[in-house]
């Protein structure tokens, strides 16, 4: 019996500790864990852009296995196992002096997830990212990253906008959490029939349980994969960090070219390696993936800790750098510009930046009235291109 029960523990995705975890399991909602330790909070990301129509938005969460502890799972986008239900976020609950995990479910309708808010949507209390018209999902843009050129099923509310500024990312409900109880219509929607997380979302749950970097005791709580576009998909945080870093200047025209190159190379490496393996990585593979960004996301957070920022000038031809700058952070953070396009795009910002500069120094210190003009148009030109990308 013991290790039947083991069994059903590892086909969730969770292992049981011998010692401070037990387990019980839940009837409708899987198997719930708990433990004598908080999880950590909330790590801040970036939503994905939605790969295509039908696909939801499910929030990270942190998940337990012995014994390493919280690992953090990534959001990603998924489809539903039917038409016309929605998900109800996974979340931890403090009581009675442990720590339980009551696990996700897909229903007819939102039920009671610990008043966490996870964002996109997910406020705290039921879900404001969208809903389903007739056999159509309509998404709110105003919560949820969605590409309107390639998805119309789309609306605008930001009244579900949790906008309360002393949210501390607090990652469980109960003493010394989210102190929060499900109201009349989470009641409801908890006594509905509930459908399990589908094999997709188990399987992204497993993957994230075998990566060491997802574990808070190695990551501190900021996981190296905080979301992704789809299970199995592309890990989006290293877009998001790198997006973040051009809007803020803290990465230059010449760190973020090559931080994408890289991000590039590894894309076509996973590919072709998917390529050679029906569509999977092996398990080496995965590794190797996973220390290949592990070395970029260094370089992230070295670059945008270093004493070079982008310095654009309080002048005409430093603010339409500025300005493009700000619309290549955009493509790549709402996944309309993939990697290489955007070191293609910071490339062409470089060496523009380099012939204003010798222009400049060839006449002390100043930009004449052709030198602006050729500028402009160098300009010009790349911002049709930047356009084209974000646009196909």
């Amino acid at each position: 019996m013991k290790n039947l029960f083991k069994k059903f523990a590892l086909i969730a995705g969770l292992i049981v500790a011998t010692t401070q975890v037990q387990a019980q399991i839940s009837v409708g909602v899987g198997i719930n864990i708990s433990a004598h330790i908080a999880p950590p909070a909330l790590p801040v990301y970036t939503q994905p852009v939605c790969p295509g129509d039908g696909f939801l938005w499910t929030p990270g969460y942190w998940a337990y296995a012995d014994p390493d502890g919280y690992y953090w799972v990534p959001g990603v986008w998924v489809r539903p196992p039917h038409i016309g239900v929605l998900w109800t976020p996974a979340y931890w609950g403090f009581e009675g002096g442990v720590y339980g995990f009551h696990a996700g479910y897909w229903g007819p309708h939102v039920g009671f997830y610990g008043g966490i808010n996870y964002g996109f949507g997910y406020g705290g209390v039921g879900f404001g990212g969208g809903a389903w018209a007739g056999g159509s999902f309509r998404y709110n843009t105003a919560v949820n990253n969605v590409n309107t050129t390639i998805i119309h099923n789309t609306y605008v509310d930001k009244t579900v906008i949790n906008n309360n500024t002393t949210i501390n990312h607090t990652s469980f409900n109960g003493p010394g959490g989210v102190q929060a109880r499900p109201n009349a219509t989470e009641q409801s929607a908890m006594n509905e029939h509930h459908f399990q997380p589908t094999a997709n979302q188990m399987s992204h749950q497993t993957s994230a349980s075998q990566d060491h970097n997802q574990f808070a005791n190695v990551n501190h709580g900021a996981p190296g994969t905080t979301a992704m576009n789809k299970v199995n998909g592309r890990a989006f945080n290293q877009q998001g960090r790198i997006a973040n870093g051009i809007s803020s200047g803290k990465l230059t025209s010449g760190e973020t070219k090559n931080l994408e190159n890289r991000e590039s190379n590894i894309n076509k490496e996973a590919s072709a390696d998917r390529a050679a393996n029906d569509g999977h990585l092996t398990g080496q593979e995965h590794n190797q993936i996973n220390n290949q960004q592990n070395r970029v996301s260094n370089s992230i957070y070295n670059d945008k800790h270093n004493a070079n920022n982008a310095h654009y000038g309080n002048n005409q031809v430093g603010q339409r750098r500025a300005n493009q700058q700000q619309r290549i952070a955009n493509g790549v953070r709402d996944g309309q510009m993939n990697a290489g396009q955007a070191a293609r795009d910071e490339n062409r910002q470089q060496n523009i930046s380099r012939d204003a500069n010798a222009d400049r120094q060839a006449n002390g210190g100043r930009l004449n009235g052709q030198q602006r003009q050729q500028i402009n148009r160098q300009q010009n030109g790349a911002s049709r291109q930047i356009a084209r990308q974000r646009h196909r």
